[in-house]
């Protein structure tokens, strides 16, 4: 791995490991360094203990593999949600974009990924059996599709469709207000938001 040329080597090991980061180059990471260097030492440490703390004591939740801070996330706890709605999401960076539309009343499934056999991604890996047994235990009316639409995204879809077919919900996809080939954290909370509200019944050959 390339080194910065510096007089400090902790400083060149904070570069490095910061520009391990997705989207951060190493004139990034070092800008990054450089601030927290102007930082107190105090502010440091609060951002420091929250990394840490972040990574030891998050967990997922019970019932819909959301982060959480605790055995039921903070959407699956509120007794104002409709929980007869579930929208069934590939991560939990979608669960953040459609709560940011503000759109959604329901609840989440996160199956933590989509079927890809390139990629060795079977679904057998992702959370698929406790979505049919959160349906199979009833009380769930609709089962909203909110996944990417790619070609993984649409193979999932029809995957969990067949999955899901024979037990008394309504199975809905979101409209393709998402462009084909996005992926929903990228979409604008106005196109998602709509997506949602204009969402129709799934088919096979959708």
């Amino acid at each position: 791995m390339e080194t910065e040329i510096t007089s400090s080597k902790l400083f060149a090991d904070a570069v490095n490991e910061l520009s391990k980061l997705p989207g951060v180059g190493r004139k990034t990471a070092t800008r990054l360094v450089l601030h927290l260097l102007r930082q107190s030492e105090s502010d440091v440490e609060l951002l420091g203990n929250a990394l840490i703390r972040m990574r030891s004591d998050i967990v997922f939740c019970k019932l819909c593999h959301n982060i959480s801070d605790s055995e039921k996330c903070h959407i699956c706890s509120d007794t104002r949600r409709d929980t007869a709605t579930v929208c069934v999401v590939e991560g939990i960076q979608d669960v953040i974009a459609i709560e940011n539309t503000r759109q959604f009343r329901g609840v989440f499934h996160v199956l933590g990924g989509v079927i890809s056999p390139i990629d060795g991604i079977s679904p057998q890996q992702l959370n698929i059996a406790s979505l049919v047994g959160r349906v199979a235990a009833g009380g769930v009316n609709e089962i909203i599709f909110a996944l990417p639409t790619t070609m993984e995204g649409d193979t999932t879809g029809f995957y969990l469709f067949r999955k899901l077919s024979g037990y008394p919900v309504n199975i809905t996809t979101i409209a393709k207000g998402v462009s084909v080939g996005d992926e929903l954290q990228y979409a604008d909370e106005i196109t998602l938001g709509q997506s949602l509200l204009n969402r129709r019944p799934f088919q096979s050959g959708n």
